[in-house]
């Protein structure tokens, strides 16, 4: 029973091995070129569910992007799980389009005014290389979204990448309301 055991952990042991060693999530390879995010481009405030679409351009000499990474901060929440998005073949030595992220949250009905988000994005290789990470400061207001006028390169196609799936909360609505007072 113990050896059935110690190899079922021995196999699965095994198997991750191979699958992160695969999957883009290996040690950097010296000597490989990273991907390098180009452009970007992405409007700063909107409304609580608003549909943002976050653009990137982005190279990599080697042709082999993988994944699209996003990772966000909120004051008062802290980190949240970090998301991927794998890139499609055809795209994995030059894409350009946007990331969708729906903001409206299953977890929460409602973020305060003036909440404030930070979206960091950036691209991994096969041989576990990362580019330049982008950052994307986004504050929800309750006004409309004015109309804007995306700049070049996004101007000409819009292409739809993927989706960002992170679930934000508002802190005070999960039980947590800021960190302790000091005492005088």
């Amino acid at each position: 029973m113990k050896t059935k055991y110690l190899l079922y952990i021995f196999g699965l042991l095994l198997v991750l091995n191979f699958f992160f060693a695969h999957a883009g999530w290996a040690e950097p390879k010296p000597g490989a070129n990273a991907p390098m995010i180009t452009h970007s481009f992405a409007i700063e405030k909107g409304y609580y569910g608003y549909i943002w679409k976050i653009y990137i351009e982005a190279e990599d000499p080697d042709g082999d992007m993988y994944r699209i990474v996003s990772t966000v901060d909120q004051p008062g929440w802290g980190h949240y799980f970090t998301d991927t998005i794998l890139i499609k073949s055809q795209n994995r030595n030059h894409l350009k389009g946007y990331i969708q992220w729906n903001t409206f949250s299953s977890k929460t009905h409602f973020l305060r005014e003036f909440t404030i988000i930070t979206l960091k994005v950036s691209i991994f290789d096969k041989a576990g290389n990362e580019s330049n990470v982008v950052v994307f400061p986004f504050q929800f207001v309750s006004r409309s979204v004015p109309k804007y006028e995306l700049p070049s390169p996004f101007n000409q196609d819009d292409v739809r990448l993927g989706y960002v799936h992170i679930d934000l909360y508002e802190p005070s609505f999960s039980g947590f309301v800021g960190p302790p007072e000091p005492h005088p």
